[in-house]
């Protein structure tokens, strides 16, 4: 008890934690000290790093029949892939009538964008694994979006958006791979000289989780800062926007909590559904959207910077509650996610 007193700094009354705090201090450092010029290569590059040291970690942690086993259980990336690409888009193109009374046109179709754009993959893990719920999974799903986003998101702006250049990039491609994939098989392939070591120390994990997500949201929002998107919308304007990103938020965070219950889930597997079903990826929308809106992109990718930044806020209060909550059953949730609920 003594030593949780140690580490909680904040009343016990107060509703934010201090990992809360951290990411709005980030945020805060972001927009006082944005990185420019080779700071910000410096910071791109650790982004980087963080995020392949990341995957190497978890590949190292979890054994290949793991792996294995979140590759077999394809109705949760149905699942996922369904409310990405599915419920996402048409709530996007629900948010037309709120055009011209509460969003611009520019601020809509950037609106719609970020409906459009593939989940991520280091903070849905990363949350999964702090809520302790199926990382595998996540792991997989998160992987599966991000490829399957590569070719389908620029399919699905230039069908909805009106866009007529091509998304695909095999530069993207091979970002991904290097970045996400590479690291994670180097991990499983030497997991039986590193493994035991990183069991004995899971602090190392969650040190990365948390460090790595904070990197990402310094580097992301320096760029916004130095891009000087944030002077291009009134604050009326960007009230409205931050009003309707929240009610988005809220209704994915719901269904695919609840929704996914109701297919028959189980705890472990709830929680993967939620933080990779409900997230949107920067990384992955920024090359897209400069791509598809050429000297416009600064502006149509503002909606997705800001619903990053409020993803990650609100992720992180969800994750940290769900760790609190009791120990799964394993082999009660288990049997009933994976084996009878499967055929129905």
């Amino acid at each position: 008890m003594s030593s949780r007193r140690r580490t909680l700094t904040l009343p016990s009354w107060l509703p934010v934690d201090a990992y809360i705090l951290a990411l709005v201090g980030t945020v805060v450092l972001a927009a006082l000290l944005p990185a420019r010029g080779t700071a910000a290569d410096v910071a791109g590059g650790g982004s980087t790093g963080a995020v392949a040291l990341l995957f190497f970690l978890y590949g190292a942690r979890l054994s290949t029949a793991e792996a294995l086993d979140g590759l077999k259980h394809w109705r949760l990336h149905l699942t996922v892939l369904a409310c990405t690409f599915l419920v996402f888009p048409l709530l996007g193109l629900a948010s037309e009538g709120l055009v011209p009374y509460v969003l611009t046109p520019e601020l809509q179709a950037g609106f719609l964008f970020l409906c459009l754009v593939p989940s991520t993959i280091q903070s849905s893990i990363a949350f999964t694994s702090i809520a302790r719920g199926n990382v595998p999974a996540a792991i997989c799903a998160g992987s599966f979006s991000s490829l399957t986003g590569i070719f389908l998101t620029p399919l699905l702006a230039a069908l909805l958006l009106g866009s007529a250049g091509g998304g695909f990039s095999a530069d993207s491609l091979l970002k991904i791979v290097l970045q996400l994939l590479v690291p994670f098989l180097a991990g499983q392939l030497l997991r039986r000289w590193v493994g035991g070591f990183l069991t004995r120390h899971k602090k190392v994990l969650g040190l990365v989780d948390r460090g790595s997500i904070l990197l990402v949201v310094y580097t992301a929002f320096s760029e916004g800062m130095v891009a000087g998107i944030w002077s291009q919308v009134t604050p009326a304007r960007l009230s409205a926007l931050l009003a309707a990103e929240a009610v988005l938020l809220a209704v994915m965070l719901a269904l695919t909590w609840y929704g996914a219950r109701r297919l028959g889930f189980g705890r472990e597997d709830r929680i993967a559904i939620q933080f990779a079903g409900s997230k949107k990826s920067l990384a992955a929308g920024l090359p897209m959207a400069s791509v598809l809106f050429g000297a416009h992109a600064s502006l149509a990718v503002l909606p997705l910077m800001l619903f990053h930044q409020m993803q990650l806020m609100v992720c992180a209060v969800i994750a940290k509650r769900r760790s609190r909550g009791p120990e799964p059953v394993r082999d009660q949730e288990d049997s009933a996610s994976r084996t009878p609920a499967t055929v129905t």
